[in-house]
């Protein structure tokens, strides 16, 4: 096997290098039985790891299996991957997610990323009960943050006295070395969602316009930006388009959950994305949305052969989005197909 030597560095226009971050996800529980998905999360995380992948999203929500115990898997199946574990305010108290960093920093010493989700799924919400309004959620998760940052940095007690939480003399142990201390994902759909991310110094991340539509897009000043995308190339882009078509056919019963989601949704990533798909059905272009349209994955897909599908992705490392979170991948092959579009995006910018 031939490893993914990433070509990380970049340059930015005033000649400084800019680093690219790749992120792969890990697969969902309810998609396979207990046996299968363990040995699937253990050989998705050592490919992601082997083809040069810093971290790998783990996804929360009501029907999925704990986040934590997931990324014990990754950890204790890899060498130095990053889990970016989806942290949900409303499942437990800022303290134990920081209980838990410091944790997986003195048994594993691997740093993991977090991934702060305001909002999630309108029914999970309201089974839990939480009908706080959706700006309100980013407040609420600033404060939550705030919290789990100042617990892991302080050598001494924090006390900390918000609108939604209070600790008081509350200290961290054991203690997080520096060099683990967590990075931070925040949804950037939303004004509220990227004011979030510039007081928390996290990495806005969200599901991209078509590459030539998002020059259009103001950047927030002093906000990195990152996004998620799947990508199928090949060398041959009617190949590409049948491995395509194959893997995400048409499906009536998914078109219609992703109709009903859209009717009870506030979230305003899913919202913009279904209005781009509007937009882009007409076209055969490299930028592809039947797989969100179907309810398969949450972003857009990047189709075509190696030079469409890495003009794209030029484009987008041109506009600053030097962080990528790729859909979950299917094969270890895949992810060879994918450090080909990279490593030509790459030299594209860098020309």
């Amino acid at each position: 096997m031939v490893p993914f030597i990433f070509r990380e560095e970049t340059v930015n226009d005033d000649g400084s290098e800019k680093q690219l971050e790749l992120f792969a996800t890990c697969p969902q529980s309810s998609d396979a039985d207990r046996e299968s998905y363990i040995r699937d999360v253990a050989a998705v995380a050592r490919w992601s790891e082997d083809y040069g992948c810093k971290g790998i999203l783990v996804y929360t929500d009501n029907s999925l299996v704990d986040a934590w115990l997931v990324s014990q898997i990754i950890v204790e199946n890899t060498k130095t991957l990053c889990p970016l574990i989806a942290v949900q305010p409303v499942y437990m108290h800022p303290y134990s997610v920081a209980k838990l960093v410091a944790s997986f920093g003195f048994l594993y010493g691997r740093r993991v990323y977090l991934n702060m989700v305001a909002g999630g799924f309108k029914n999970d919400l309201v089974a839990l009960n939480d009908v706080t309004p959706h700006d309100k959620r980013y407040a609420r998760l600033i404060e939550y943050t705030m919290i789990i940052k100042q617990l892991l940095a302080s050598p001494a007690p924090v006390t900390y006295e918000g609108e939604f939480y209070k600790i008081d003399k509350l200290k961290m142990t054991p203690a997080l070395p520096p060099v683990l201390f967590p990075g931070l994902f925040v949804s950037g759909s939303s004004e509220a969602g990227l004011d979030a991310a510039k007081v928390l110094g996290a990495t806005a991340v969200k599901d991209p316009k078509p590459a030539k539509e998002c020059d259009a897009e103001t950047a927030r000043e002093g906000v990195h930006p990152g996004i998620r995308v799947g990508i199928i190339a090949r060398e041959d882009e009617d190949e590409a388009w049948e491995i395509a078509e194959q893997r995400f056919p048409e499906d009536r019963k998914g078109q219609l959950v992703h109709q009903l989601v859209m009717k009870v949704s506030d979230s305003f990533w899913h919202k913009q994305l279904s209005e781009t798909s509007e937009q882009t059905k007409a076209d055969r272009s490299p930028y592809w949305l039947r797989p969100f349209e179907n309810y398969k994955t949450f972003c857009p897909y990047l189709v075509g052969n190696y030079d469409q599908v890495a003009g794209e992705l030029a484009t987008y490392i041109a506009l600053g989005y030097t962080t990528f979170i790729l859909d979950v991948p299917p094969s270890q092959q895949e992810l060879n197909h994918t450090k080909v579009v990279f490593d030509r995006a790459s030299q594209t910018v860098n020309v």
